[in-house]
């Protein structure tokens, strides 16, 4: 599975598990919600400030379909970690998964 950076096309992209295909819809935003623009298929917009948020707590927030009041903490993965590393250092925000 590779990520590339729709913003900044000049990144290499970055190769992640395959299972990221499935992880990567906790991170995002949706279209139309804190800024996040319309998107493509296979796209994702990820604010900078929500991905230095996690970086920094070590987990990510998740709440039940069938109650939206009931959250856990996920510790983000090794792999997580550097992704979101890499949308912050690069100043990434959209990105397009592809086998």
């Amino acid at each position: 599975m590779l990520v590339y950076a729709v913003d900044r096309p000049e990144l290499p992209p970055l190769a992640m598990p395959p299972r990221f295909k499935h992880d990567i819809a906790y991170f995002m935003t949706p279209s139309g919600e804190g800024g996040a623009p319309k998107l493509a298929p296979g796209e994702y917009w990820i604010r900078t400030e929500d991905a230095i948020g996690w970086l920094e707590a070590g987990v990510l927030s998740v709440y039940s379909p069938l109650d939206s009041e009931k959250r856990a903490e996920l510790e983000i993965t090794e792999e997580q970690e550097a992704w979101l590393q890499w949308l912050v250092d690069h100043k990434v925000q959209r990105v397009r998964v592809a086998p």
